[in-house]
């Protein structure tokens, strides 16, 4: 959720373009589906389901390391934004997969 915040503050003060306006509604869309698919995958409480929502919820947080490449190298963000939203996502990503690892032990 604090990266979810983090970004949407970020995409406040991105050029009101054409290309601003997609790499803004792109970054929202795969930062918030990280939490989302989390959620929603708990909420079903399955192992097998739950473990599926893990791996797209991992997927969404590679996107948003790559978005946040893509914003670095336009300008849009600074390097240390970047590193900052970088090693948010390494750290999730880092935590999923474990949770993942988790679940694979169990079968």
């Amino acid at each position: 959720m604090d990266l979810f915040e983090q970004v949407v503050k970020d995409v406040e003060k991105f050029p009101d373009t054409r290309a601003g306006r997609v790499i803004e509604d792109q970054v929202l869309r795969s930062v918030g589906s990280i939490s989302a698919n989390i959620a929603e995958g708990y909420g079903r409480r399955k192992g097998k389901e739950y473990e599926h929502y893990l791996y797209i919820s991992r997927g969404s947080t590679n996107e948003t390391i790559d978005w946040y490449e893509k914003l670095k190298r336009l300008g849009y963000i600074s390097g240390e934004v970047f590193s900052e939203r970088e090693s948010l996502c390494l750290e999730l990503r880092a935590m999923l997969s474990k949770m993942i690892d988790s679940l694979e032990k169990k079968k």
